[in-house]
């Protein structure tokens, strides 16, 4: 350095030094954490196999929903015509030669009202028999020409029904040419129906369940062989059977619960559909023709937590058969890997 550069750099004043912050001495700002990577499901997410199975699941669920709510239909029905036709039972009187009919009629009238259980006793006069047969013999009909039978309608109390035995023995002891016709032969046709209804409604039912469980079956077995290298690693050095069988529980779980509601919800806007067609319908002949056959068309809230039901155990289903099916595999891997 040279002697005038040595008298500049002495008469420049030194920098003071950088004033210290208030808040203490300056930190240097902390790196980001890393964050763990998530660890790769056993299970892949879902694929195009997986879109299939969960729609192959609804479509189960929404035609055993479909089974299920017809037979509740079916049996409603079935309920409500074995009720009226119980509440009522029949004196039919033939017409016979002198027989003064208006009299016998009143006289039966009279023998039914006699016995405990009945609640009213109900003559049908001219008119009304003669609206009973136009469907077959059209109109303007003259009943004094034609050997037309006339009925007595007799209301049963069905808390406390009479004895009709003692009805009918009554009736025909002092009527000739009447008979008493409580209507079991009807009532026992209308309960095997709803049985025989009810018992195909149940098969249905556990045909749809049963190849819901095949195909869950299947779809475990092909996604086990599409990652069967990975399950075999993890089985070998030290994964419990019960962890791996976990992994696939829960996403076939997951798969079942979506396709079983969106199938449960598909059926649920059918029968509420049908009912408010029913209810718009009430005065045309379809409406009176659905609803002599199916009542109101509504399955009620019973009908609703059917379907609810019915979701939960597809959902139960499918979670259950992923979880054997797994354990029956690395079983099965387990005794190949003891036998070599």
């Amino acid at each position: 350095m040279t002697e005038a550069e040595a008298s500049t750099a002495a008469a420049k004043p030194e920098a003071p030094p950088a004033p210290i912050p208030a808040g203490g001495p300056a930190i240097a700002p902390a790196l980001p954490r890393r964050q763990p990577r998530k660890a790769a499901p056993i299970v892949p997410p879902q694929n195009v196999a997986g879109s299939a199975l969960m729609l192959v699941i609804a479509i189960m669920t929404f035609l055993s929903c479909l089974a299920l709510g017809a037979v509740t239909l079916v049996n409603d029905a079935a309920s409500a015509w074995q009720t009226e036709i119980a509440r009522e039972a029949t004196i039919q009187i033939r017409p016979a030669e002198g027989l003064d009919m208006e009299a016998t009629l009143v006289r039966a009238a009279e023998i039914a009202r006699g016995f405990a259980g009945v609640r009213a006793v109900t003559v049908v006069d001219r008119a009304a028999t003669a609206r009973l047969l136009e469907p077959w013999l059209g109109t303007g009909l003259d009943l004094d020409e034609l050997p037309v039978p006339r009925l007595v309608t007799v209301t049963i109390d069905p808390a406390s029904p009479p004895d009709f035995a003692a009805i009918r023995t009554a009736v025909t002891q002092e009527i000739a040419s009447a008979t008493f016709d409580d209507h079991r032969t009807w009532v026992d046709r209308l309960v095997a129906m709803a049985s025989t209804t009810v018992t195909i409604g149940a098969g249905v039912l556990a045909l749809m369940l049963a190849a819901t469980v095949l195909t869950v079956v299947f779809a475990t077995r092909g996604a086990m062989a599409g990652n069967g290298h990975i399950i075999e690693v993890l089985h070998f050095v030290g994964a419990e059977a019960n962890f791996i069988a976990t992994q696939f529980r829960r996403h076939f779980l997951v798969t079942g619960l979506k396709g079983a509601v969106a199938g449960g919800i598909l059926a649920t806007l059918i029968f509420a559909v049908f009912s408010w067609w029913s209810s718009r319908n009430v005065a045309t002949p379809e409406g009176d023709q659905a609803a002599a056959l199916f009542g109101t068309f509504a399955i009620g809230a019973s009908g609703y937590v059917g379907v609810v039901l019915v979701v939960l155990a597809v959902a139960f289903l499918t979670a259950i058969t992923t979880h054997f099916t797994v354990v029956a595999y690395l079983s099965d891997l387990d005794a190949r890997q003891s036998d070599n």
